[in-house]
């Protein structure tokens, strides 16, 4: 019996030892049956992720309000290549696109095109406008009424200690000005005809802009010590939609008079198109560097007669043009006299204090005036004044 109740003991023991030993064998196979599936999916999902292309934001995507290190590598280049793509800038409403450029050819591809004012003539200039603002579709809104301001002065400082200065805060006031309005501003410092000095500076300069800048409609030339006085202007450009060249003057003067001061050229907007790139070379005839220069100065003063120097100048030359070939030239040119587009400092610092009188005294009366905005929508408040 007791070898019984020892076998017997010594089966439950051995019962009880196998079974302790079944059980972690049996939960040891399921960890690793469970571990290789795991691995097994992580290695499909790798390979998966490695093949397949990384997800293309959609167009205006933007990782700004992200922190950094936020987006994997794979979709910040995906936003990246959205974002340089025509259709991506078209669906864009944040404006033009500065990124795209594509590889057909137009224009500028042309070896013999010149900037310079004394080369061969531009020819098919709206076609070629044209073209350009079809190859780059962002641009084409708003380019109707796009304005580009140039100015500039001489390169090298002024002789006068303060003139440097007060050219700084000149440009200043055009710059602030432009800021307000959205208009691009260009300041130049050097000839781009170096024969073409002083006041006959600006007709290279502006026709290498308008080369420059096929995407503006206007180009809007600026003395350098020209400053704007009114910050709200807004140019009517409706008015002017039948012309292509706009100076301030005084029509009677021009033509009853014949007075070389009866407009001013020191301010500006000429359209960007060909009727003005055949205008700015004959304009340029008159200058220093045409073989014809003296004879017009004789031209110039004989017709004028209150000229005060003897070389021929831009300003009377624009106004000979205007006398001697209205029907070819002078029935595109607005001359302003509504407003001061431009006009003489003395005749106008002396209306400050009325003006500024004016002003305050509407701003009481108007209480939309006296509320602080944004300067980007100031527009809407200077249409209350």
């Amino acid at each position: 019996m007791v070898s019984s109740e020892l076998s017997q003991s010594q089966n439950i023991s051995m019962a009880k030892h196998h079974g302790r030993i079944k059980s972690p064998s049996s939960l040891s196979d399921g960890i690793l049956f469970v571990g290789g599936a795991l691995v097994a999916f992580l290695v499909v999902w790798a390979l998966w992720s490695f093949f397949s292309p990384g997800p293309v934001p959609a167009p205006g995507f933007s990782t700004a309000h992200f922190p950094d290190n936020t987006l994997d590598t794979s979709t910040a280049a995906a936003a990246a290549a959205a974002a340089d793509t025509p259709s991506a800038s078209c669906a864009d409403s944040s404006g033009p696109n500065l990124r795209h450029d594509p590889p057909g050819k137009n224009f500028y591809d042309d070896p013999e095109l010149s900037y310079t004012i004394d080369t061969q003539p531009v020819k098919n200039w709206d076609e070629k406008r044209k073209e350009w603002l079809k190859q780059h579709p962002s641009f084409a809104a708003g380019a109707e009424d796009r304005i580009l301001m140039v100015t500039g002065s001489q390169a090298t400082p002024c002789k006068n200690p303060i003139g440097d200065y007060l050219l700084l805060k000149l440009f200043k006031n055009k710059v602030d000005y432009c800021r307000r309005h959205g208009i691009d501003i260009f300041y130049n410092n050097v000839l781009f005809q170096p024969k073409m000095f002083s006041f006959w500076a600006k007709t290279p300069s502006v026709k290498a802009a308008m080369l420059a800048h096929p995407e503006a409609e206007w180009i809007w030339w600026v003395d350098s010590d020209a400053a704007v006085t009114d910050m709200d202007f807004k140019l009517p450009l409706d008015r002017y939609k039948d012309h292509n060249l706009v100076i301030h003057g005084w029509p009677h003067l021009i033509y009853e008079k014949k007075s070389w001061t009866s407009i001013n050229a020191g301010v500006f907007l000429i359209r960007n198109c060909q009727w003005a790139m055949d205008f700015m070379d004959v304009w340029a005839s008159m200058g220093p560097q045409a073989p014809g220069y003296d004879k017009w100065g004789e031209i110039l003063s004989t017709t004028f007669k209150d000229k005060i120097f003897p070389e021929s100048d831009d300003q009377s030359g624009l106004i000979y043009l205007l006398l001697e070939e209205k029907e070819k030239w002078g029935n595109k040119i607005y001359v302003e006299a509504e407003y001061y587009f431009e006009g003489y400092w003395m005749e106008i610092v002396g209306t400050f204090d009325n003006i500024t009188g004016e002003y305050m005294k509407i701003e009481n009366e108007v209480p939309e005036l006296r509320r602080r905005h944004a300067e980007k929508v100031s527009e809407s408040y200077a249409r209350v004044w």
